[in-house]
């Protein structure tokens, strides 16, 4: 066990089929592998850690997310290098997926941050980034 690192993440989602056709190709393509499915939730997991995506029950969808708010602003993965990131940009730009700061694009993080910033159907923030 490595002590702090991330365990589990788990999202409440508006709509979980369209949650899981935009998370579902993304994770994998990351490496993660489908790991729990049930009729209101589905996960991937990738070593250690997993990501949670559960339905949101009707009654608390009133208030739509908007990173903004307080709570989480976005997540942000690591990238295997800078070519992946362009290649990942390409395959989000072909699935119809908004980039994010795309006149700054790969550099909207500052001149040494390349990387790819979009947001999933909810409007949640995320970024891909190449550290090497």
């Amino acid at each position: 066990m490595s002590k702090g690192l991330l365990h589990h993440i788990e999202i409440y989602v508006s709509d979980l089929k369209r949650t899981v056709d935009f998370w579902g190709w993304f994770l994998e393509e990351l490496g993660y592998t489908p790991f729990q499915e049930w009729v209101s939730g589905r996960s991937w997991k990738i070593a250690d850690t997993y990501i949670v995506f559960v339905q949101t029950e009707d009654n608390y969808l009133d208030v739509p997310y908007h990173r903004c708010r307080v709570g989480l602003n976005h997540l942000a993965f690591h990238a295997s290098s800078r070519q992946h990131v362009d290649e990942m940009t390409n395959k989000l730009i072909d699935r119809g997926i908004n980039i994010l700061y795309s006149n700054k694009h790969p550099f909207a993080g500052g001149e040494n941050h390349y990387a790819v910033y979009f947001e999933d159907t909810d409007r949640i923030k995320v970024e891909l980034v190449a550290t090497k």
